[in-house]
């Protein structure tokens, strides 16, 4: 008798006139790898297996690759939405207390932001009525402030974007909301010749929303435009 498995005469007819369809089926391709290596024994080196698997393992990779690619193209693109979205709102009051307001509100709403400071370095006090009215969105320093803030004590220039993870916001710029704030994006602004900086800073409960691994171009651009509109109030 013989101990060969017939194989169905229409199946047969259907994987000849079909033979990618055995060919696409990754687990049936291994199945018949997997058969062909039990008959040639353990004796044998199948060279052919070998390299099917590594193959496998270079197209696993190629997909994670694939997708890994395909999410940040998303994350980054919804990121460029978010910011021309805020920069629009930013860009609609035509007075001032507005512009700071929305800064605060909509504007980090739309970012995705749990606060947003301005802090301006002035000779000018806090207690005076016009920074009290912007109280919660306006923070004012003494001059040398953001540099020393920025680079956490150290000499040289500040970034224009800095991107860290903190473990309290400081209540200097972020008032009452400075004990939730787990990490912060440091948007350094410049407001013209005889002027002095300015600084933006986003805070975030999420301790990963800014780490120093992010992108900062966006930011950047963001920082631009809150820069020149900024010249046109203090002009």
């Amino acid at each position: 008798m013989s101990s060969k498995h017939e194989i169905d005469e229409s199946l047969r007819d259907h994987i000849i006139a079909q033979p990618d369809v055995i060919l696409e089926d990754q687990d049936l391709m291994r199945a018949l790898v997997s058969a062909n290596e039990r008959a040639m024994g353990d004796n044998i080196v199948d060279l052919r297996g070998i390299a099917m698997k590594r193959l496998e393992a270079r197209l696993d990779r190629l997909e994670d690759t694939h997708r890994s690619v395909i999410a940040a193209a998303y994350d980054n693109l919804a990121g460029t939405n978010q910011v021309h979205r805020a920069v629009l709102r930013m860009l609609d009051p035509v007075e001032f207390e507005s512009f700071l307001m929305d800064l605060g509100g909509e504007v980090a709403s739309i970012l995705r932001v749990d606060t947003i400071r301005l802090v301006l370095e002035s000779v000018q006090d806090e207690s005076d009525p016009a920074v009290k009215k912007l109280g919660d969105v306006l923070s004012v320093a003494e001059p040398g402030f953001i540099e020393a803030y920025v680079n956490s004590g150290k000499a040289g220039p500040a970034r224009q974007v800095t991107l860290r993870q903190i473990h309290e916001g400081d209540r200097r710029i972020y008032g009452r909301s400075a004990e939730f704030v787990r990490s912060e994006a440091c948007l350094v602004l410049d407001f013209g010749e005889g002027r002095l900086p300015g600084m933006l800073a986003l805070g975030a409960e999420d301790p990963h929303q800014f780490t120093p691994q992010h992108g900062t171009d966006l930011l950047a651009f963001f920082a631009g435009v809150f820069e020149r509109a900024m010249r046109r109030w203090l002009s």
